[in-house]
């Protein structure tokens, strides 16, 4: 149990920190990417504002070389003419933290100039070199005969603008911005990867420390089972030999009976907690071997019929044969009289129990079903905790029990990697374990 504690303490933290890393690390290259973007977007924002063109946005006025391109007029000089359109413009990029003096001498973009029959009049390719003159002439028409007027082509971002006096095609190259973005991303991998295995590592060595005081409370309490078994078995042995000679120097009673009755459910107490005491440590030297399933169940269940009829209740069976598993036979005989032993305690008088052993997937399902007008409330996997009764399915008087046979049940099942369930429906219960 407590390896399987640390095994989940394990995994919740490497899942757990899984998550944030992702997060954290998608959350990073998501401002990343909106950041670059922006600062595009400004760029071409104030090149098709000037017409194609870097204002000296530094300088209180617009120089003269500005307005003009080879002595004609920009597609949307027009926005420049007005001085307090240009001065909002001015102020607004020198305030971004995007774009600076050197902004013009680092972007890389050229711009294809048409007429208003959409005649090209001027290629601008003197801020880039990947590109001569024919490939944006090639380009832009390509962009123009599209039906978007922005977008991306290759490694330049393309928008379209016009006026009166015709079009302009402007292409930003962002390949560096590409570059950028798959180094930070491979950057904020690696660095999260590294991270999570470095954590990891320190969680795995320190996990032993986390449950060290889980493990010592479980140790504490299965000495003291052990103890406390080993200490009631002395006074129950007296108490039953003095009943045996009351019994024997006067005629039995219903005392006698009575006495009889509680030292016997007193020692399957014992007897129970012994075994589930040292479940654990018997399974780690528990050597599993191939056996009949479907030999050993009918062979459980069958013990269970007279039992089932005295209370009258119809007892079935339904066990396809040749079923085998790897396990312990000894310990599935248990569990499965744990079941059957339930269901013939706590089934409606008449009522039917059933058991049945079917293939299930690739292994097989073997499963005590028994009628149950008024289930247990609540969380029905309660009932596999220790000592834990549901008053509301066990009001039978006499049907004895402290809550423990279920648990002897649960710890069966995981030492054989089985899942184990409870469901009620239909006014049935059924107590089913898969095995894989």
């Amino acid at each position: 149990m407590i390896k399987k504690l640390q095994r989940k303490f394990i995994l919740i933290t490497a899942a757990s920190l899984f998550i944030v890393l992702a997060v954290v690390a998608a959350s990073i290259n998501i401002i990343n990417n909106y950041q670059l973007k922006k600062n595009e977007d400004e760029i071409i924002d104030m090149l098709c504002g000037a017409g194609g063109k870097f204002p000296d946005l530094f300088r209180d006025t617009m120089p003269p070389d500005d307005k003009e391109f080879g002595g004609d007029r920009m597609p949307d000089e027009k926005v420049f003419e007005n001085s307090k359109e240009f001065e909002e413009r001015r102020d607004r990029f020198r305030n971004s933290k995007n774009i600076n003096e050197e902004t013009s001498y680092q972007t890389r973009y050229f711009v294809v100039y048409y007429d208003i029959y959409d005649e090209i009049q001027k290629v601008d390719v003197s801020h880039i070199a990947a590109v001569d003159s024919d490939q944006a002439k090639e380009l832009a028409n390509e962009v123009l005969a599209g039906e978007s007027e922005q977008g991306r082509t290759g490694n330049y971002r393309y928008v379209i603008t016009g006026s009166d006096s015709g079009k302009m095609v402007l292409f930003l190259d962002v390949r560096n911005n590409d570059s950028t973005k798959s180094r930070f991303l491979l950057i904020s991998i690696a660095i999260s990867v590294a991270s999570w295995v470095i954590v990891m590592v320190l969680v795995i060595l320190l996990s032993r420390r986390v449950v060290k005081p889980v493990s010592a409370a479980y140790e504490k309490q299965k000495q003291f089972i052990t103890d406390a078994s080993h200490e009631i078995k002395t006074p129950l042995a007296i108490i039953s030999a003095n009943t045996e000679v009351i019994e024997m120097t006067s005629e039995p009673s219903e005392w006698t009976e009575s006495t009889k009755n509680q030292i016997k459910r007193l020692d399957g107490l014992v007897k129970d907690l012994m075994r589930l005491s040292r479940m654990d440590g018997e399974q780690k030297h528990t050597e599993f071997v191939e056996f009949d399933l479907s030999e050993e169940t009918a062979k459980a269940a069958a013990e269970f019929e007279a039992p089932a009829r005295t209370h009258n209740e119809s007892f079935e069976l339904d066990i396809d044969e040749d079923i085998k598993i790897v396990g312990d036979s000894a310990q599935i005989r248990q569990l499965v009289g744990i079941f059957c032993d339930n269901a013939v305690k706590y089934c409606d008088e008449g009522g039917t129990i059933t058991v049945s052993l079917k293939p299930h997937h690739k292994g097989c399902r073997l499963a005590v079903t028994n009628d149950c007008a008024e289930p247990p409330s609540g969380d029905l996997s309660r009932l596999f905790d220790r000592f834990y009764r549901a008053d509301e399915a066990r009001t039978r008087q006499g049907s004895g029990g402290y809550g423990i046979g279920l648990s002897i049940a649960k710890a069966t099942a995981d030492a054989h990697k089985a899942k184990i369930s409870c469901t009620a429906e239909n006014g049935r219960i059924t107590f089913a374990v898969t095995f894989k």
